[in-house]
């Protein structure tokens, strides 16, 4: 396969068109989490807006996001939050339905699934202090 063939995930979804529509679909999902929901008291519409150039750019697209926030560094971006395991776990289920919902193809979901996981699981700074 040549340089000029190589298709992103970015690519492969569509575009910024289809990750704002994943991105609509997971925080509809996140505000009606009962783990997720408290992290967002000031609403989510500025999040949602740094999700889609997060993810743009996460999946190959433009580096939007670093151009207006600088690099990425999520861990240290999240430290102010209490990211716990079953957070984690949540986090990625409504991702994970999200993407379904959407209906992304099963092999570009799963592909970005996993690339989610290990950075949703990077995210953990306290564990967790209830047992389900």
């Amino acid at each position: 396969m040549s340089q000029s063939s190589f298709q992103t995930p970015f690519h492969e979804l569509g575009g910024v068109e289809t990750i704002k529509r994943l991105v609509e679909a997971f925080y509809t999902k996140v505000i009606q989490d009962p783990d997720l929901s408290p992290l967002f008291p000031e609403g989510i519409e500025e999040i949602k807006n740094k999700q889609t150039l997060f993810l743009t750019q996460f999946l190959g697209g433009p580096t939007a996001y670093s151009d207006i926030y600088g690099p990425p560094a999520m861990r240290a971006r999240h430290l102010r939050f209490e990211v716990t395991p079953q957070r984690a776990k949540a986090w990625l289920n409504c991702m994970e339905a999200a993407m379904e919902e959407i209906n992304i193809e099963s092999n570009l979901r799963e592909t970005i699934f996993i690339r989610l996981t290990q950075v949703a699981f990077q995210m953990v700074n306290s564990p967790d202090t209830n047992k389900r």
